[in-house]
């Protein structure tokens, strides 16, 4: 029989998926959709004394946590990423009777945890709205002459929670001079400019951002009203 690479311990008793079929070193049930590796061998949950526990998915934290605090004895269960070259958790192997409990806890307090997300989501949004408004009156210091409703909408646009766009790194909550000039040069290429066009006809963006840089400088100078900004973009 082949033997098994042996995948590295985290911590307690851990469960194969594997990617091929195997069949049991003891009893030679196969093919497995679980299996313990020992000895450089498969076998079965029911000869690793671990057939009574049930599988719990990965996905809810809540109650994958409160089921391994409820079960005398848990597994974790992992799956080879060719692609990653690396085990990924892919859920735990808990009692049935743990699990039951577990989710009897959750279901008690699933009112509370609701109300908790709501209350997280709503300060986050009246944050984002916060930070929106002083990145549009930052940009409206620094570019004098551009319309309100611009200024809000680049402000937006560059501070949308999760997307990685200017207003979301370092520099932009902080609301750096550079980073605003940063967010107010790409509004205006995207919007005042045919750059985005010249990227679908295949220009190359630098050649594409060289066509438009007079049209943006233009632009800039007129919200700019005198004021000396020096472009970064």
């Amino acid at each position: 029989m082949t033997r098994l690479a042996t995948p590295p311990q985290r911590g307690g008793l851990l469960v194969v998926q594997p990617l091929r079929h195997r069949r049991c070193a003891a009893c030679r049930r196969g093919p497995l959709p679980l299996l313990v590796v020992e000895d450089g061998v498969p076998r079965c949950l029911e000869c690793a004394d671990l057939g009574h526990l049930v599988f719990l998915p990965r996905g809810d934290t809540a109650l994958t946590r409160r089921a391994r605090e409820e079960s005398t004895l848990s597994a974790v269960v992992v799956r080879f990423n060719r692609r990653k070259s690396r085990y990924e958790r892919r859920g735990i192997l808990v009692e049935e009777a743990a699990l039951a409990r577990a989710e009897a806890r959750c279901l008690a307090d699933a009112e509370a945890r609701r109300r908790r997300r709501a209350r997280d989501a709503k300060r986050r949004a009246a944050e984002d709205v916060r930070f929106t408004d002083a990145f549009a009156a930052e940009i409206l210091r620094l570019f004098p002459g551009c319309p309100a409703e611009r200024a809000r909408a680049i402000a937006a646009h560059a501070s949308v929670r999760g997307s990685g766009r200017v207003g979301r790194t370092a520099a932009g909550r902080a609301l750096t001079e550079r980073a605003v000039v940063s967010a107010v040069v790409a509004g205006v290429r995207h919007v005042d400019t045919p750059y985005d066009q010249l990227l679908m006809s295949g220009v190359p963006r630098y050649e594409a951002r060289r066509r438009i840089a007079r049209t943006v400088e233009a632009v800039l100078r007129e919200w700019e009203a005198g004021a000396e900004i020096r472009l970064t973009g």
